[in-house]
């Protein structure tokens, strides 16, 4: 391998984990705009072993956005990221796999204690496919395989003397 085409994979391996990164950020923060703007024009998500929903990026978003709202703290952490180049049209490198897992920490909104732990924690693995664009590496599809989900505890009664 020349060092042209290890640096373009480097750079390429960068772009991707980059995208990566502004996917989980863009749930985090509920930026809408941003989460479409991440996907190919024919996108789509699948969050089904969550108990969401499979569409295209818009349909998927919109319900991102109303299911999410029930939580006023969201924090994903995006680790074991593997990442495979593959090829489109012969020409290497025009598209990538990224398997990752991740661990989700949630906080329920109106919840007036001062505990700050989140209430709601799940885990699990995304399966993302990326395509090189004009515009620089898009996502073509992402699934999520749920793994893990803990609860809110139920809160004990209060004590009445």
């Amino acid at each position: 391998m020349t060092q042209r085409v290890e640096l373009a994979t480097v750079m390429d391996r960068l772009a991707v984990d980059a995208l990566v990164t502004d996917y989980a950020v863009a749930v985090d923060d509920g930026d809408w705009t941003s989460y479409r703007a991440l996907f190919t024009p024919d996108g789509r998500a699948d969050y089904r072993s969550a108990g969401g929903i499979e569409g295209d990026a818009r349909q998927v978003c919109d319900w991102l956005a109303e299911s999410l709202g029930l939580f006023s703290m969201r924090q994903h952490l995006i680790v074991n990221r593997r990442v495979r180049f593959g090829l489109l049209e012969q020409d290497t490198g025009d598209t990538a796999r990224v398997q990752a897992d991740y661990i989700n920490p949630m906080r329920l909104a109106g919840d007036d204690s001062p505990e700050t732990a989140p209430d709601f924690v799940c885990g699990g693995r995304y399966a993302f496919a990326l395509l090189r664009t004009d515009d620089g590496w898009r996502l073509r599809e992402v699934v999520v395989q749920e793994k893990w989900r803990r609860l809110p505890a139920p809160r004990p009664a209060p004590v009445i003397n």
